[in-house]
């Protein structure tokens, strides 16, 4: 890393700073940082990813800037989804993080076309940190979020009781559930309803329903708007929507295929072909080649032998701190020999004080203990 021509004529100096600053630590402390880079850096070995990261035909900026509508489909195999997690994440970070970098265009990008972020099986993801916080204002840079989970339990696993991501739901869309759990939540959430309910009293002997001897009984009692037992019995083409600010909807499944006004928008799929796609956006160079070189200050040669010591003892080359400057003696800063009695340990001995009393108060003190009667406290 520190002779790697990375700029062609030579290593960059930021990246030949950061491998020095490794080859100075010691042995343990330096196994460590490699392990822990190594660990993130383990899922770029596997040729298929460094194939596929190996360059890119377009910017995060192309999702909604573009000239025509740009969709991106991040396709994984279930059996690739815990390998894979950590690439996933990143594109979804850094989605995240350009697109709401600025609200005037300041950050070069046009806002052409709103962004859906759909995301199936999110929690699967694990916990996304920027993202539980970005749901809250990704709104108003034009990007709206379509997440689907299995229960609520598998959000709580990945982000915990206390999470977030309910909270910046504007709709909620529930289906049957074979979770318990999640069903009772769902039911606390709809709230309870008014009922009114009849009860009949009989009078007399056995023949007072003939001869009219009841009475009927009408009270309002309240009870949930759908019971946990409702929830987990929902039929399969109804689902419970709940806005917010908005009475919750028992509707209808509509699906697309069986409906004739969506049957006539669906698109067929695009013919791939050598000659790639129609609108795909122009290719561009990449950001970072006219970027300036940050000033590093090049560390002189004689740094690679001087303030370093390796022995069997430590854990290997180290750096040394710098030694301050001499200083002068002088007597009268040091302590006088009296100061060795206050290593005796016997306790019954008088201490000696440290350095000499002021005469006045020696005076004093002298006076004090031949005259006990003169008012003075020792």
């Amino acid at each position: 890393m520190m002779t790697t021509p990375h700029l062609g004529d030579g290593p960059h100096p930021v990246v030949a700073s950061a491998a020095r600053e490794v080859l100075n630590k010691s042995d343990n402390e330096r196994s460590g940082v490699l392990s822990t880079a190594m660990s993130f850096l383990g899922l770029y070995r596997d040729p298929t990813v460094a194939e596929v990261t190996s360059r890119c035909d377009w910017r995060i900026a192309d999702l909604i800037s573009a000239e025509h509508p740009v969709s991106l489909y991040l396709v994984v195999p279930p059996s690739d989804i815990s390998r894979t997690k950590p690439l996933i994440r990143l594109i979804l970070n850094q989605i995240g993080r350009r697109l709401t970098e600025s609200l005037d265009g300041s950050d070069g990008i046009e806002r052409r076309h709103k962004l859906l972020l759909m995301l199936d099986e999110f929690p699967a993801l694990g916990r996304l940190d920027f993202f539980e916080t970005a749901l809250a204002f990704m709104a108003g840079y034009g990007i709206r979020s379509f997440l689907i989970a299995q229960s609520l339990n598998q959000i709580d696993k990945a982000y915990g009781q206390n999470h977030s991501i309910l909270d910046n739901c504007h709709v909620r869309v529930t289906f049957a559930t074979n979770d318990e759990r999640t069903a009772k939540r769902i039911s606390e959430t709809l709230g309870t309803a008014t009922e009114l309910r009849a009860q009949r009293n009989y009078a007399g002997h056995r023949l007072a329903p003939w001869l009219g001897h009841l009475m009927v009984s009408r009270q309002e009692t309240a009870r949930p708007l759908l019971t946990p037992g409702e929830v987990m019995q929902l039929p399969p083409d109804e689902a419970v929507v709940m806005v917010s600010s908005v009475a919750p909807v028992k509707a209808k499944k509509l699906r697309y295929y069986a409906d004739t006004n969506f049957k006539r928008r669906v698109l067929p799929p695009p013919v791939l072909a050598d000659t790639g796609y129609a609108d795909v956006p122009p290719l561009r160079s990449d950001d970072w080649s006219g970027l300036a070189i940050p000033a590093v200050p090049a560390a002189p040669a004689a740094d690679a032998a001087e303030g370093f010591g390796a022995s069997a003892d430590d854990g290997g080359p180290r750096r040394q701190p710098e030694l301050s400057e001499a200083v002068a003696y002088d007597p009268e800063l040091a302590a006088p020999a009296a100061d060795l009695g206050l290593l005796d340990d016997d306790d019954d001995l008088p201490l000696p004080l440290p350095r000499q009393l002021d005469p006045a108060m020696q005076r004093t003190a002298r006076l004090a203990s031949l005259d006990p009667s003169d008012g003075i406290e020792i």
